[in-house]
Formats: structure tokens, sequence, C-alpha cells
């Protein structure tokens, strides 16, 4: 077969492929930047559990793409998986909106639902993210490769695309404030509906257009099953089959347990992150294992891992924007916007804007350097990513420490900040993805894009940890102070807090409660604040439809006696202090945002003064 002509512009394949991205970014972001509010103000959670469980969930989403990955490479191909994970998705989508509906009247009924939706989600990310992402670079012939960092930049436009849409539309729909600054906690089911229609949108968008424009070079249909691969979908000289051996399977299996076992008891890290990070560095082994690579296959293997080690620390900050910026946001942070009072989850929209118009400049400045010969390799484009990221948090940590716990964050800094997030992003993850997509051996095309999603994986469950370690904002003072209690003195051991006094904190989500002490005294401090806010729930919805209120509760489900107040604070059943990360106490937000200038300065030291032996094992790609 004679080489295919090289061709000026890009496939139409691109563009369905940006649309049902765009289309499932849409329904994921919307749906991100609704979640901790709603886990916080409807299912009544602290923000630090909140924060890890958006941590956990983020990072089983970029922990499953491995599972689809495998299955597409083996059975099911890329176009099946693509569907079955929206399909998925938008199921996962109505859940949380069924959870939404019901927590008034069953708060633990709709606590279930919410985790089987984020569970739905999670496996329906993973089937549809690698695959989708790996097709991209098959829609282009050998000699038109060097276009991919390109093609990538344009993809990932649409990807912001229906991020700004729907970090617009779903808090608009269910993030409602009146003008007293009343949420109504029952408004954030829309916005998940929302988010439901948009993902089967893009399944059906890709179902219909698939078979005309997602083809190769040649024209055949991408995607397909695996059994019907031909020879002209691999490199020259590449083999067409993974060959794992016994010895290595066994060997991933022994290390996923032992590393288990070192995260969950040694770090004492949760089940979950315990997941994510044993079985994707297990699977990392297996595959650098196979027998059938080469000495250059394996080095480049080797520059993915490496690369995707380094991003991990990248979206650890970057993804504090759904949960403890968006929590500063929300409590404290003057959000007046043109004289428009913006809602709290609706200032993540400026990240998918700022990437919706400077996506073209960066790819046009690629393609000017890369005209010049001056163009810098992949490792240096993500080091220059971290830098910037690196700079966005020192300068809104700077911001913060002028502000101490009586004043209000401007919306000004939040939106720099993620201007200067975005920068950072656009050189680091669209050029990330085409450096999996230019280093993968065919055969591990899907597999590698979801080992590099590890890295997402990592970052947001690095990023949940860190996002749960925010000190009390200054809305929980003013909280405190309005029940009498003085936090600040608290908190910095002047004063020690009697029983009434750690309720009281308890039931404004600020004190944490040992839910094992809680159960050996017979002291269910969490039951008492659940059906507290079911009265609450109950006395709105009776004044909504106009129906008179019932209180089916006595006191003894909402309150203490002395004798079991004394006991709450003697056998410290309800604590109040500082956060604490590696030995250090978090005081105030400055020292939190320090963490990420620390942690993603030193990242990109390392990562420059590595690029010298990453272009050598890149073997000539850059």
């Amino acid at each position: 077969m004679g080489e295919t002509q090289v061709k000026t512009g890009h496939p139409k394949g691109l563009w369905v492929l940006f649309g049902t991205e765009m289309w499932e970014r849409f329904n994921f972001y919307g749906m991100r930047a609704l979640l901790t509010l709603f886990l916080v103000n409807s299912l009544l959670m602290k923000e630090e559990e909140a924060s890890l469980i958006y941590g956990g969930f983020l990072g089983l989403c970029y922990l499953t793409p491995m599972l689809g990955g495998f299955v597409a490479d083996r059975f099911l191909g890329n176009r099946n998986c693509i569907l079955l994970g929206g399909l998925t998705m938008a199921i996962g989508q109505l859940l949380l909106f069924t959870s939404g509906s019901v927590f008034g009247t069953n708060l633990s009924l709709a606590t279930t639902i919410m985790y089987c939706g984020l569970g739905a989600i999670v496996f329906g990310n993973g089937f549809f993210k690698p695959n989708i992402s790996s097709m991209v670079g098959s829609l282009y012939p050998k000699q038109e490769k060097t276009k991919l960092d390109t093609a990538f930049t344009i993809f990932y436009m649409g990807i912001n695309i229906g991020a700004f849409l729907g970090q617009s539309i779903c808090p608009l729909l269910g993030d409602v404030v009146d003008t007293g600054g009343v949420r109504d906690i029952h408004a954030f089911k829309w916005g998940f509906l929302a988010a439901s229609v948009a993902m089967l949108l893009g399944t059906i968008l890709f179902y219909v257009l698939k078979n005309k424009y997602v083809v190769s070079p040649e024209g055949r249909p991408l995607g397909g099953l695996p059994s019907k691969n031909v020879a002209e979908d691999f490199e020259e000289g590449e083999a067409q089959k993974a060959n794992f051996s016994t010895k290595a399977l066994i060997g991933a299996g022994i290390a996923f347990v032992i590393l288990g076992l070192f995260f969950h008891y040694v770090l004492g890290q949760n089940l979950i992150y315990t997941l994510i990070y044993s079985s994707g560095l297990a699977l990392a082994g297996l595959i650098i294992s196979d027998s059938s690579l080469t000495k250059i296959e394996r080095d480049r293997i080797f520059v993915i891992y490496i690369v995707s080690f380094f991003i991990i620390f990248f979206w650890a900050a970057f993804e504090q924007a759904g949960s403890s910026l968006t929590f500063i946001a929300n409590n404290q942070t003057d959000r007046h916007f043109f004289g428009w009072q913006m809602p709290p989850s609706m200032v993540q929209i400026f990240n998918g804007l700022f990437v919706v118009v400077l996506a073209v400049p960066f790819s046009v400045l690629w393609d000017y350097l890369r005209a010049k010969s001056k163009e810098p390799i992949s490792p240096v484009k993500l080091a220059i990513g971290l830098v910037m990221i690196t700079v966005s948090f020192f300068m809104i940590a700077t911001q913060v420490s002028y502000i101490g716990t009586s004043g209000l964050l401007l919306v000004k800094w939040l939106i720099l900040l993620y201007f200067l997030n975005t920068c950072a992003e656009l050189c680091l993850s669209p050029i990330g993805l085409s450096l999996v997509g230019k280093l993968s051996p065919k055969r591990f095309a899907s597999l590698l894009f979801g080992v590099f999603f590890l890295s997402n994986a990592s970052g947001y469950a690095l990023g949940g940890t860190l996002g749960s370690i925010l000190p009390p904002t200054g809305d929980k003072y003013k909280a405190a102070e309005k029940v009498n209690v003085d936090l600040a003195s608290i908190l910095e051991n002047k004063t020690v807090a009697n029983g009434a006094e750690l309720f009281a904190l308890a039931k404004l989500q600020i004190a944490k409660i040992d839910k094992e002490k809680s159960k050996e005294f017979k002291l269910d401090v969490e039951k008492k604040i659940e059906n507290i806010a079911e009265i609450k729930s109950q006395k709105e919805l009776a004044a909504k439809t106009n129906v008179k209120f019932v209180n089916n509760f006595t006191a003894k489900d909402t309150t203490f006696t002395v004798k079991e107040l004394d006991i709450i604070k003697e056998k410290k059943i309800v604590t109040v202090s500082y956060p604490e990360f590696a030995g250090f106490i978090i005081h105030n937000l400055y020292e939190f945002f320090m963490v990420f200038v620390v942690l993603t300065g030193i990242a990109a030291l390392v990562l420059f003064a590595l690029t010298p032996f990453l272009k050598k094992m890149m073997h000539g790609v850059r």
C-alpha cells in the first residue's frame, strides 16, 4: 500500500471526537462544580469528609481507565467502550438527581444512592476516557504524527468548551442562593439532571457519526473489535499482541498486595486511595515486564512513567478547584463580578473559559516554534506548566495572608489564579496526552493512556488529602461566634471547650467526631445532627408546599443531657483542632497554599534537571 498523502488540515474525525468529548466534559465538570457543595449542604458532611470523597471519586475516575483500556485493547474495542461508558455515566448522573430529590425525607437512602451514582460515573469514565483519547492519534498517518501536539490542543479545547458550558449551566440550575444569602439545598438535583442529558447527547453524537468520520487515513473504521485489527494498524516491526508471562502476572498480583498493605497500614491511606496507588503501580510494573518490548519501546514507556509521576503534583494543586477553592469561594470571598453575585460553584467557570480562549494561541505558538526549530521537547513544556502553577499558588497565598479570618478575598484573585492555572494546564495536559500517543506501542496504546491517567488519579487522591487540611475559614469563626463559642481561643488552646460547646461546633460541621468512641459510649452525635437537619428540611418543605409541619422527633432525638455532654468532652468523642500535614500544623490559609507552592516547585525543578536524560530515552520523539 502506498503512503497516504499528507494533508494540510485535520481529519473530520477529530471534530467528531471533539464534540463527543465536549458533551462528556459538560457532564463531568458540571457535576464536579456542585458535588462538594451538595455533600456539605444537602448530605450534611464536613468539608474535610467532602474533600476526601471528592479526591477519592476523581482518583477512581482516572484509575478505572486502566480497566477500560485493557477491555478495549483485548475484547470490545474503542468504539463499544465509548458507548458503554457514556450510557453508564448518564445513569450515574440520574442517580445523583435521585439522591438530590430524596435527601430531605431520607438522608441515609440519599447518601447510599449518591455513592451508587458516583460509582456508576467512575466505571463509565473508565471505559470512555482512555479510548476516545487513544483514537485521536490513530486518525493521522505516520508522516503527520508531528501534528499531534496541535491536534490534542484542539481536542483539549473541546474538553474545555464542555467544561465551560457545564460549569455555567449546572451551577445556574443547581447552586441557587437568594438575595439574603440562603441556599436552596433542594436545587442541586437540576444541575445533575442537566449533566445526564449532556452525556446522552454526546453518546448519541458519537453513535450516529462514528462510521462515517472516525476512520483511519486509509478510510477503515477506527476502534473496532481488536480481533479485526490488520497489520496496517501497527508500526512497522511492532508486535501486535502483548505477551505477559505467568510469572509476571503473579508478580504483579503480589506487588499489588504488598503495596496495598504499605499504603494502608504504614502510610495510613483509606481503602480507596490505597487501591488507586497500589493497583496503578502494580499494573505499570506489569506492562514494563512484557517480553515483547524492545529496548526502545521500554525506554519510551519509562519516560511516560517518569513524567506521569511529576504530573501527580500538578493535579493535586489544580484540582483544589472543586474542593478547597470552592469552599473558599463560598465562605470567604467577595464574589461580586461587575455588580453580579456569582454562585460559588461558578467561579470555576474561568478555567474552561480561559482554555477556550487560549488553546488556539498556544497551538499556534507550538507550531511557530516548531517551524523555527525552537520548540521545546514535551518534558520541558511539562516542567514549564509546573512552574506556572507554583507561581499561581504563591500569588494566592500572598493575597490570603492579608485578609486573616475576618476579611474577604476579592474574586479577581481567584480569576487570576484560574488564568495562571489554565496557562499551566495548556503546557501540561494536552502535551502529556500527545506524548503518550507518540511514545506508546500500538498494542499498549489504550492501556498506557490508562496508566498516564493514573497520574491524574494519584494527583486527585493526593489533592483530596491536601484539600482535607483546609483550616477553618472566616465563616466558621462567625458561625461559632453566633452560638457564643470563641473558636480562635479554643484552636489556640487558650481555653478548653465544654461538652455543650463541642456539640455546638459539631452541629456547625467544625468539630471532628470520633465514630468509634461515639459507638463505644453509645452517644451517636452524628445521628442527632442528622435529626436536627431533617427537622429543618421538613420545615422548609412544609413551608414550600403549604402543608402543616409535624415534628415527629422528641427532645431526646436532638439533644444530650449534661452528663452525656461531659462524657463527650472527657472521652474526646468530639474534638476541635487545626489540621496537620507531614507533622506541620496548618494554622491559616497562607500556610495551606504554601504546601502546594513547595510541592509543585520542587517537582518543577527536578523535572527540568531530568530533561536531558528523558530526551535520550525518547529516541528521537519530541
